[in-house]
């Protein structure tokens, strides 16, 4: 329970390792050091959005709710998580670390009593997800990685989801009935 920030369903590894570099180091640099550093982030802002955006899908949202007025429940191109591969034991735990429990209230995972998202008990026996699409465990994935393309009003930001803890999220929300 300490207030160290879960990182592993955030950051690439090769950024953890980054990170965990520089915090070793940490006690040898200078206030000089650190100054150059601080002068020389210029480059940071594109780590931390490689590490974490996501794919740039313009247009796709309109491209997903066009496909659904139309009755196409078929999952888009850009779906491409192996959903088969999913553990539900690794998809309670993803849930709380991209801290999807802070706006939803998960059957199985700690979490306040938020307000902000509908509760997620029985989600797996809803017909359609975000109000637009069949729930399918395609479309589950595609609402999870990119909210945004789907309903592009949601709340429900794009926390950066990789396809393997998409089929993982995708395999606990499954047992939820």
């Amino acid at each position: 329970m300490s207030g160290m920030p879960a990182w592993e369903f955030r950051l690439p590894d090769s950024t953890l390792w980054d990170i965990a570099a520089f915090v070793n180091h940490l006690p040898e640099l200078t206030p000089q050091a650190h100054s150059d550093l601080a002068q020389a982030r210029a480059d940071v802002p594109a780590v931390w959005q490689a590490a974490g955006a996501g794919p740039t899908l313009a247009g796709c949202g309109q491209i997903v709710a066009t496909r659904a007025v139309a009755g196409d429940t078929s999952p888009p191109a850009f779906v491409s998580a192996d959903l088969a591969q999913g553990s539900i034991e690794r998809g309670r735990q993803a849930l709380q670390q991209y801290a999807c429990n802070a706006c939803h209230t998960i059957p199985g995972v700690t979490g306040s009593f938020p307000n902000v998202g509908p509760p997620l008990q029985g989600l797996a026996s809803r017909k359609l997800i975000a109000g637009r699409l069949a729930n399918t465990p395609q479309n589950m994935a595609l609402w999870v990685q990119h909210p945004k393309t789907v309903k592009p009003l949601t709340a429900m930001p794009n926390m950066g989801v990789t396809d393997a803890h998409a089929a993982d999220i995708v395999a606990y929300l499954a047992t939820l009935r």
